[in-house]
């Protein structure tokens, strides 16, 4: 598998990056850098779950579309969606139109809207792992597509009522919101955290 690779401004990045301008930009100022606050957490959740079974630059190209039907991922909205909502999703053709995915995104803001302010970031930062004991990935080869953390994680979320939380899903926010610094150890965004 590859390591860094350079791209059309010499600097190296994570070869994913690479392909195409919306991917540059997303993995140079966002992928890997810490998200706090619940309704933040809350999206990056949703849309990793909506990735499931699809490449990130279909959700990445429709993330504004998903952030006007899901009114902002603000939880307390979400939660209040009704019948109608769901239907509406379902027929909108910015958004992928997955019924369980859209199903599981309702009722984990319903989920969600019983927790405590904050408490949807303090619980998912304490999955966190030691960072000394995270070794930099040199190569493509050397990033884990599940860990002993998304694993323990992904278990918590369920059993607070989640859903579409799998161990995988769980490591890609994680690796998304900065929990993780998964850049490569040649990459340019490597520890800007």
């Amino acid at each position: 598998m590859s390591g860094a690779l350079a791209g059309q401004d010499g600097a190296l990045r994570c070869p994913w990056a690479l392909s195409t301008e919306d991917y540059v930009a997303y993995h140079d100022e966002e992928w890997g850098r810490p998200v706090h606050g619940d309704d933040a957490l809350y999206e990056r959740l949703s849309l990793e779950a909506f990735q499931s079974g699809l490449s990130w630059i279909t959700i990445l190209r429709r993330r504004e579309n998903f952030r006007k039907a899901f009114a902002d991922f603000r939880i307390e909205a979400v939660a209040a969606f009704t019948d109608a909502d769901a239907q509406r999703l379902l027929a909108d053709a910015g958004i992928i139109r997955n019924r369980a995915k859209i199903e599981a995104t309702l009722a984990n803001a319903r989920a969600l809207a019983a927790w405590s302010p904050g408490e949807l970031d303090e619980f998912i930062w304490s999955f966190a792992p030691d960072p000394a004991a995270h070794k930099a990935p040199r190569t493509l080869a050397d990033v884990p597509a599940i860990t002993d953390e998304s694993t323990a994680l992904s278990k918590a979320l369920k059993k607070r009522g989640l859903r579409f939380v799998g161990p995988t899903t769980a490591y890609a926010l994680m690796q998304a919101c900065g929990l993780v610094d998964d850049h490569l150890t040649e990459c340019v965004a490597r520890g800007r955290g």
